[in-house]
């Protein structure tokens, strides 16, 4: 942080090339409730809208974000370092869909519902009537620091609420076009407002008047965000880690569960809540299974995330790679074999030494960032902390089993739980399989698409989270 006229400001710096992007104001943890306190002074106003009106709003911020769609990628790659083809699909195209969706379905989901009445009662009437909480709280992740904070905010809007958005300090530049894209579709003026200023500013909105809070973390922040909800009597939802496992059955179409597990492990550069950061195979087929998969990771292009060519950019700091390989050393350490990954050539090819690093500038090399290459680990076992711990990283751990019992029971030897997949061609038996997988979300023959649509809950299980976003579910949170 810097002080500009007096002024503290939060800068924000390339994951890419480490150039300044930007900065924002900050405030102090005693200035939260005095915003929040703004906030509800303007949400009474929007409140007293008629549901088509709201809707309209919503249709007009999908226009908003169709109209600056460019400049949006390209903020949001640069800032956070994800692939410019990723920052469409996976965050600004989806919330695009998501207005929509939430202007079609939020009337019929908000609207009274008519309570049937017993026969003894039928001079009675009753009706469910869904009211806003107020204000409610966002405080948002780094690794998509579009899609899941938009999404909340939108959802609140339509709900009737005002909202206060707390957005991750790697990524705060993304984080205030939110706020912008709103206004900018005429909804009033300080009904959203994102501030800045670390965790401690987080934690002062979850101690706040807000009514509710939604946060995206990890585990250890999220617990103390929803003890500081309870001890004041309202609500949270939390999406927290994840630790998704993947089971690949004998029957399994072997090259679309490679696709998959490519996709689901390495999206993002693995910096996912709900990617795949355990697989488990079948004996039968693991030998044919990892060989595609260290081919299919070999492939992948590693570079500057602005080239469309790009498959996997930066890690988003290099702490957050010091952690990923910290956790792939011990691994290898206490016997795991890596099978492929470390810094790579721009376009792919085969890795060079050292695994990890910090990549020079040069015509012949990949800009000065801290990049981890797709990484495939054999030889792993649950003891070790890589198969533990959540990786957030381009990692994915292969185990062979013997059985589908022996399957089920190493997926839900986990503290978390909040996404998993089952690979078979037989979808009934993939379905019995998912129903005895211990997760918030199970997927067949696919993994974590249904983030990006709207119409689908999202959320965990066990050390994963708390509540649901997204769906008439994420309508009922507020």
């Amino acid at each position: 942080m810097s002080a500009t006229a007096d002024i503290a400001q939060l800068e924000s710096f390339s994951p890419t090339d480490g150039a300044r992007l930007g900065a924002v104001p900050t405030i102090t943890p005693e200035q939260v409730q005095g915003v929040v306190d703004d906030v509800n002074g303007v949400q009474p106003f929007w409140a007293a809208l008629p549901l088509v009106e709201r809707a309209r709003y919503m249709r007009r911020t999908a226009q908003v974000v169709i109209d600056q769609m460019e400049d949006l990628t390209e903020l949001l790659t640069r800032e956070q370092g994800k692939p410019r083809n990723e920052s469409y699909v996976m965050e600004l195209v989806p919330t695009v869909d998501a207005l929509h969706w939430i202007a079609s379905e939020g009337p019929k989901i908000l609207g009274d519902e008519r309570v049937s009445m017993p026969i003894f009662m039928k001079q009675k009437r009753a009706r469910h009537t869904y009211e806003p909480l107020g204000v409610v709280g966002v405080i948002a992740p780094w690794n998509y620091p579009w899609s899941i904070p938009f999404g909340e905010v939108a959802i609140a809007l339509m709900c009737g609420n005002g909202v206060v958005l707390k957005p991750a300090s790697l990524t705060p530049l993304i984080g205030q076009r939110i706020q912008a894209v709103f206004e900018r579709a005429g909804v009033p003026e300080g009904l959203v407002r994102a501030v800045h200023g670390g965790g401690r500013v987080g934690q002062a909105l979850a101690e706040s008047s807000a009514a509710k809070i939604f946060f995206t973390g990890s585990v250890e922040v999220g617990r103390s965000v929803g003890v500081s909800c309870a001890e004041r009597m309202k609500g949270s939802v939390l999406e927290l880690g994840g630790k998704d496992p993947m089971i690949v059955c004998s029957d399994a179409n072997l090259g679309h569960a490679v696709s998959g597990a490519l996709w689901g492990g390495f999206a993002n550069a693995g910096q996912t809540c709900s990617g795949i950061e355990r697989v488990y195979v079948m004996g039968d087929v693991a030998e044919r299974f990892t060989e595609g998969l260290v081919e299919g990771a070999r492939k992948l292009r590693v570079g500057d995330p602005m080239d469309w060519d790009t498959e996997i950019g930066p890690m988003v700091s290099h702490e957050q790679m010091e952690l990923v390989d910290e956790l792939v050393q011990d691994a290898v350490a206490s016997g795991a074999r890596l099978r492929c990954g470390g810094r790579s050539q721009p376009g792919g090819g085969e890795e060079r030494s050292p695994t990890v690093g910090r990549a020079s500038t040069g015509p012949d090399s990949l800009p000065s960032a801290d990049y981890y290459a797709p990484t495939v680990l054999t030889g792993v076992t649950h003891d070790m902390r890589i198969m533990r711990e959540e990786i957030f990283g381009p990692v994915v751990p292969v185990i062979e089993v013997a059985s589908e019992d022996e399957a089920i029971a190493l997926a839900n030897d986990s503290e978390f739980g909040l996404g998993a997949s089952v690979w078979t061609a037989d979808r009934a038996h993939g379905e019995r399989i998912a129903h005895r997988i211990e997760s918030g979300m199970v997927w067949i023959n696919d993994h974590m698409f249904s983030h990006g649509a709207c119409s689908c809950a999202w959320g965990g299980a066990k050390d994963s989270g708390l509540g649901r976003s997204h769906s008439r579910f994420g309508f009922y949170e507020c």
